[in-house]
């Protein structure tokens, strides 16, 4: 089969499109045949820490196809099923949350290639409303920001919303799920194209990244929850908009890990800082449930053939897409 596969070396210098052995269903899996797949910032992560002591890796946890096969001991699943991947391994119960999620595409073989083998528990029916790129561009950014908002941030209709940094596939997500379970979502970003797109998306304010929140923010309302996956250049920030007893949700930390912040300014306005990441089976099902109902789709930003991987992940890093990259298989 045809793949995109990481060895050699770090970043994308060590991507190679190319052939590899189809792979087979063992006992309690099976065999998906690849439609289209997503790219995720999760994936450049990977492969910015690999060696060239690493074994090969195929890249990519999004993914949605046909099942052409089906191991030993599996039910309730058939050759010809149209499926969407839940990308978390191992992670059945909500309750039962893992030190570091096992994800597909890092540590095992991805999506980014014409077939993956997985558990069979990690295929469900795709949504009959979404489109193959769609629903192939769907799954990790959309448990995500799921989890964030519902299950740790408890985001409830009329509660305001702050999405710093808008344009990424979690962001996006969040943004219509937000908006879907009638929030209030204010976002922000450097870029004015993307400020517009958000606007145009149904976000009731777009601020400038680094323009004064209070001034520009209407009537000074502040916010219930902030989603924040940037981490230290911007969280000075928030403690001037955030309402006493609001909760910040934390889910990345693309400016760093390192967080320097004033105690009090938590502890006397009784903030919360939650943390999560990715989500569990039982979330994917909900999150699935909540797509359909809501007739939500994926913004999908571009499309490239596998083949042109590189090229789609160059977009990525340059942080010039708005929502989702997909990869088309055929």
């Amino acid at each position: 089969m045809n793949a995109i596969i990481h060895s050699g070396q770090p970043g994308l210098e060590g991507l190679q499109y190319s052939t590899c052995p189809t792979p087979e269903a063992g006992l309690g899996q099976v065999v998906v045949e690849l439609r289209a797949a997503g790219l995720n910032h999760r994936d450049l992560f990977i492969m910015s820490d690999r060696t060239p002591q690493d074994t090969p890796l195929i890249p990519g946890s999004d993914g949605a196809g046909i099942v052409v096969e089906v191991g030993k001991d599996v039910q309730h699943i058939s050759i010809g099923q149209e499926v969407i991947i839940h990308p978390t391994l191992g992670w059945e119960h909500t309750a039962d949350v893992p030190v570091v999620p096992d994800i597909v595409g890092g540590p095992s073989d991805g999506t980014l290639a014409q077939y993956i083998t997985l558990p069979a528990s990690n295929v469900l029916p795709k949504p009959e409303h979404l489109s193959w790129i769609e629903a192939g561009v769907l799954s990790l950014s959309a448990l995500t920001a799921y989890r964030a908002l519902f299950t740790r941030g408890g985001l409830k209709a009329g509660e305001h919303l702050l999405i710093p940094g808008i344009g990424g596939g979690v962001a996006t997500y969040a943004l219509l799920m937000a908006l879907a379970a009638g929030a209030k979502v204010t976002v922000t970003s450097r870029s004015e194209v993307k400020r517009a797109e958000a606007l145009r998306l149904g976000a009731h304010q777009a601020l400038d990244s680094h323009a004064d929140w209070n001034d520009t923010m209407n009537s000074g309302e502040p916010v219930d929850i902030i989603l924040d996956s940037i981490g230290q250049v911007m969280f000075h920030k928030y403690e001037s908009v955030i309402r006493p007893g609001g909760r910040i949700v934390m889910f990345g930390a693309s400016s760093g890990d390192d967080l320097h912040l004033p105690i009090r300014s938590i502890f006397f306005p009784q903030i919360s800082l939650i943390g999560t990441s990715m989500g569990s089976r039982e979330e994917f099902v909900q999150m699935l449930d909540w797509v359909k109902k809501h007739k939500i789709h994926p913004v999908v930003d571009s499309t490239y053939p596998l083949q042109n991987t590189a090229q789609a992940f160059e977009r990525m890093e340059k942080g010039e897409q708005f929502g989702n990259i997909a990869i088309t298989m055929h």
